[in-house]
């Protein structure tokens, strides 16, 4: 006759085994863990893309405006595009693109889509292209 009350060999260790990993799955999905880490630590360090100086508050780039730009070789002079955008709203932090040359980044927001920025990149003074920044 069969025993049709058979247990596992470990009833005592193979339970909380499979508790505490079901509980640290849990634990893991409801927490993000950098985002308790940034919380955790003393300074934020300022983003690549957050402005690091307002340069002009109600800075804001029109369509025409954005199709002048566009019409600018890259390599043109950093003037020549002032003189089709002027001042820009702020100036985000600097960045290294490559070995030995320092790019500086101008933001306009757009003033048909105001969550939406173009950002301006400058090496040695010379137009070195744009991007559009949607995040804002």
């Amino acid at each position: 006759m069969q025993n049709l009350n058979t247990q596992p060999s470990h009833p005592f260790f193979l339970k909380p085994l499979l508790a505490g990993g079901l509980m640290f799955a849990i634990v893991g999905l409801l927490f993000d863990f950098q985002g308790v880490q940034a919380l955790l630590s003393p300074s934020k360090p300022v983003s690549a893309q957050e402005c690091e100086t307002i340069v002009q508050a109600k800075a804001r780039l029109s369509r025409e405006t954005l199709a002048q730009l566009l019409a600018i070789p890259e390599r043109d002079t950093k003037e020549r595009v002032r003189q089709v955008v002027s001042e820009p709203y702020c100036q985000l932090p600097e960045l290294n693109v490559r070995s030995g040359v320092v790019a500086e980044r101008e933001a306009y927001p757009l003033e048909f889509d105001p969550k939406t920025r173009l950002v301006i990149l400058y090496e040695n003074d010379e137009y070195a292209g744009y991007r559009f920044d949607f995040h804002q």
